[in-house]
């Protein structure tokens, strides 16, 4: 009977396991990568500035930011760009601008869509839109593109996020007056009017997240207060979307409060399946910069990831959590330490916080004024749409804007180097190293002598790891034989090959 005998297993590999999230399955035959989305960049069209914000309208993607130009892939700034003041909209299949063009006078920093697809929201700090009055805030119709008419909320400062529900647009800055009104830093108006609503949650410092659940039965707002109504609510509340009182949020606890060598606050929100996802960043080494995922009913804590980087856009998508921050450090959650570079864009399980498997990577342009990467995330089931002060996607220029799909495909395993062999008595050792996917954890390493699989092991790696080397024993070999070896490689749809490795048996 021939033989194949594993003889070495690094430790490394027990230790990757237990990294695997839990939920959704980390690799599918049919998609070859792990996660919602792979981490292939698909083709977008690219701004001359930060995206600051995005959101999805049916087969519409709409970008808000500081740019005024848009060009195409691949196209070197400055050369073939079209005119877009502050706000584009591109098909959400193919990438392309679509015609939608508003001229606006200042810079975008948020946008929802009406759940129902028909109306666009955009915030901010512009005072026009096509020469026509709007106070930091405006409406338009998905369908045709035009500014509503009548739909002219005046709102006294900046417009930093935006959510709607039903007949509701709620939305949170820097403002202090709607309509000559006292609203601190968070108001409502109605969707079909633009009329201010009595809800008043007057948070006493900026607000920069707003976000409903799902069901509609609580709002959430995030950002550097202290005080909600009045009463101490630090950086995070559950809000009544009628009465604006604050609700008890218990997973809020988790979200230290200032201290002389820290301050740390909820910069975004998103929310999916009755969960509400909170992302922090905080000032000074070693400040939390962590996520709170939590119940969106009762507020109660699900779990908390606390990686050290701050968090900028958060998008939650069949079961995984995309995050773009400038993470350096994993460590306290039993993942990558200080040292293997920025991680800009990852995944966590929906269900238990853990890293998950997707490692694209932008970069942060040192020149904008953010300097972070990756500041907005919209997408669904179908991909995910990732905006930034950002130069290059996965080593390639791709300036603001970029994208990732669900189709199948996914990145390809890196290629194994041809293995060592190693002769002894009627026996040969075979010693390979481990690649890693940039859309997959756990791979499957097929040794092969001549065209004969001789053996399969499943093992599991990251980028950041160092690359660990496994050992295994061909006993179904006779004295005087010249045998070859080579490694294949599978995610379980892409496969890569060594090259062929041969030994004279002794």
């Amino acid at each position: 009977m021939k033989k194949l005998v594993l003889i070495v297993v690094t430790a490394a590999a027990v230790v990757a396991a237990a990294l695997i999230p839990s939920g959704p399955p980390v690799e599918a035959a049919s998609k070859g990568f792990g996660s919602a989305v792979s981490a292939v960049r698909q083709t977008a069209w690219q701004t001359n500035s930060s995206v600051n914000a995005l959101a999805v309208a049916g087969n519409v993607v709409y970008a808000g930011g500081l740019f005024d130009r848009i060009r195409p892939p691949g196209v070197a700034k400055g050369k073939q760009e079209a005119v877009r003041t502050y706000v584009a909209a591109f098909n959400k299949t193919t990438g392309a601008p679509t015609t939608f063009a508003p001229k606006l006078n200042g810079p975008v920093y948020s946008i929802a869509t009406s759940p129902d697809g028909k109306w666009v929201a955009l915030g901010g700090d512009f005072s026009t839109v096509n020469g026509v009055k709007r106070s930091k805030i405006a409406l338009f119709s998905v369908a045709t593109g035009q500014l509503a008419a009548s739909w002219d909320p005046v709102v006294a400062a900046r417009v930093k996020s935006i959510a709607i529900y039903g007949n509701s647009v709620y939305f949170g800055g820097a403002f202090t007056k709607v309509d000559g009104q006292v609203r601190n830093r968070v108001a409502a108006v109605t969707l079909n009017t633009g009329v201010l609503q009595a809800w008043n949650p007057n948070a006493d410092d900026d607000v920069y997240a707003v976000a409903t659940s799902d069901n509609g039965a609580r709002v959430f707002v995030g950002g550097p207060f202290t005080t909600i109504n009045g009463r101490d609510h630090y950086s995070l509340a559950m809000v009544n979307p009628t009465t604006g009182a604050a609700l008890a949020m218990p997973a809020a606890a988790e979200i230290p409060k200032p201290t002389w060598g820290c301050t740390t606050r909820v910069k975004v929100i998103d929310t999916a399946d009755n969960k509400v996802f909170i992302g922090n960043g905080g000032d000074g080494a070693g400040c939390y910069d962590g996520i709170i995922a939590a119940d969106a009913t009762t507020g109660k804590l699900l779990w908390q990831s606390n990686c050290l980087g701050a968090n900028e856009a958060l998008k939650a998508i069949d079961g995984w959590l995309y995050k773009g921050s400038h993470a350096h450090d994993c460590s306290q959650d039993g993942s990558f330490g200080d040292g293997t570079g920025t991680h800009f864009l990852l995944v966590q399980s929906g269900a238990t916080g853990k890293i998950g498997p997707w490692f694209p990577n932008t970069d942060a342009d040192q020149n904008s004024a953010t300097k972070v990467g990756p500041l907005a995330f919209a997408g669904d089931s179908t991909g995910l749409w990732a905006g930034g002060d950002f130069l290059n996607v996965n080593g390639k220029p791709a300036q603001g804007l970029t994208r990732f799909s669900s189709a199948p495909g996914g990145s390809v395993p890196g290629v194994p180097k041809a293995p060592a062999v190693t002769a002894g008595a009627a026996k040969v050792t075979i010693k390979f190293t481990d690649v890693y996917d940039a859309d997959n954890i756990g791979l499957v390493y097929n040794v092969f002598r001549g065209n004969t699989r001789i053996g399969s092991y499943k093992y599991n790696s990251y980028l950041w790891e160092k690359r660990k080397t496994y050992t295994v024993t061909d006993t179904g070999v006779k004295s005087g034989q010249t045998v070859g070896y080579r490694i294949e490689v599978t995610d379980d749809r892409n496969t890569v090959k060594s090259s062929t490795a041969s030994v004279k048996v002794h």
